[in-house]
């Protein structure tokens, strides 16, 4: 009966050590986001995303987001959609690719006599790296450019770190900065909660 305790003790310890010391792929994740427009115009709400490892090189993401300018009523969705490729750049690193589909949707509700709606929508190249920093602290930073369909060219850079209470609840803070939306110097704040599992 004490070595089945035993056995069962260091199994669990053995999964317990392998979920908090590697990277994962396959999460849910949501919190408060924030733009901020050619450094003038503001805008806030929230953001889900989530992420599924279906091989072991391959994932695939998409997400949602839904903000509102603080001084007029404007409301602006993303969504994104894609896969994405690993590789090994070491025990505690990966090089991430990813490719995918990316629609800003835009809402205006009398603003100077104007009201309507309008989206745009292409593709969106990135390329990083995630790895663990700490045991229990996960960092990434990836570049992105947006290209294709209604985009002409445009970049992004963002970098982002999430903490983990146990092998599946985190929090994490991340940035983005560059031409989000065409021509617009946009940096994006997003500050939320991760399920692994």
């Amino acid at each position: 009966m004490n070595k089945q305790i035993a056995l069962a003790i260091a199994l669990a310890a053995t999964s317990f050590g392998a979920a908090a010391g590697g990277v994962d792929y396959t999460y849910v994740e949501g919190g408060y986001t924030r733009m901020d427009i050619e450094g003038e115009e503001a805008a806030d709400g929230f953001q889900l995303r989530a992420s599924a490892a279906v091989a072991e090189h391959v994932y695939l993401h998409g997400g949602y987001a839904r903000v509102e300018a603080d001084d007029y009523d404007i409301e602006l969705d993303e969504s994104q959609l894609g896969v994405g490729l690993r590789s090994d750049l070491g025990e505690r690193a990966d090089f991430i690719a990813e490719l995918g589909y990316v629609r800003y949707g835009f809402e205006v509700s009398d603003v100077l006599g104007v009201s309507g709606s309008e989206s745009i929508d292409g593709g969106r190249i990135s390329v990083g790296v995630r790895g663990l920093l700490a045991d229990r602290v996960e960092g990434w930073a990836k570049a992105s450019y947006n290209d294709g369909g209604d985009f002409d060219g445009s970049f992004s850079g963002l970098v982002g770190v999430q903490v983990k209470f146990n092998p599946t609840w985190g929090v994490f803070v991340e940035a983005e900065s560059g031409e989000l939306l065409e021509d617009v110097d946009t940096t994006k704040y997003l500050v939320g909660v991760r399920a692994s599992f």
